[in-house]
């Protein structure tokens, strides 16, 4: 009697993985809060009803960094 032996079937090579994609560089958070900030240094000098549009984009910018500190 004779036996075969089944030869299995020959794989292509799988891929091998790489690195992961390079993230995209996050901006400084810091950059927009210290701009909303200079622009509080003047309000001695600018009538009192735009004091409230410099507090607002000050908050504004101390949100987006306290939001973003988890990717930083």
């Amino acid at each position: 009697m004779v036996t075969v032996q089944h030869q299995p079937t020959p794989q292509p090579p799988r891929p091998v993985p790489g690195p992961p994609p390079a993230a995209a560089p996050q901006p400084d958070p810091r950059a927009g809060i210290e701009e909303a900030m200079a622009a509080l240094g003047d309000l001695d000098r600018i009538p009192l009803a735009e004091h409230v549009e410099r507090f607002d984009a000050v908050h504004a910018e101390l949100t987006t960094a306290l939001s973003s500190i988890d990717k930083v």
